[in-house]
């Protein structure tokens, strides 16, 4: 068997890209409630840290990577009905909600068009 030269100790960051660096940051604040801890000059992203110590960002503009919209980030949800229930309440459109045998999951759309997923592990 060959030896690794090196091994993936984890994860630093996940990440979306974003157009509108300052309409995204504020979607982020006034819908999941993240404040960022480092905002990029001219509002270009922001960085934010999870409760759980995991690092999520906001990158756009002047980038080496043109735009694309992303899907595939589950964020953690203490209570799903109530976040689901909540977004519902607030008329932020429930693109799709599903329950499977290990999970339930809820996806809404940031202004950018990316799938933004809110997650609730079954016990």
């Amino acid at each position: 068997m060959n030896q690794r030269p090196f091994t993936v100790t984890g994860m630093d960051i996940s990440a979306f890209m974003c157009k509108d660096g300052a309409r995204a940051i504020e979607w982020y604040r006034d819908v999941l409630g993240f404040e960022p801890v480092l905002v990029y000059p001219d509002n270009r992203g922001a960085e934010y840290e999870l409760p759980d110590g995991t690092t999520f960002g906001l990158y756009g503009g002047g980038g080496a990577m043109p735009f694309q919209p992303s899907n595939g980030i589950l964020f953690a949800v203490d209570d799903f009905e109530r976040a689901v229930s909540s977004l519902k309440e607030r008329g932020i459109p429930v693109v799709m909600e599903r329950e499977t045998p290990n999970c339930f999951m809820a996806v809404i759309n940031d202004p950018e068009g990316n799938s933004v997923f809110l997650h609730r592990r079954k016990q």
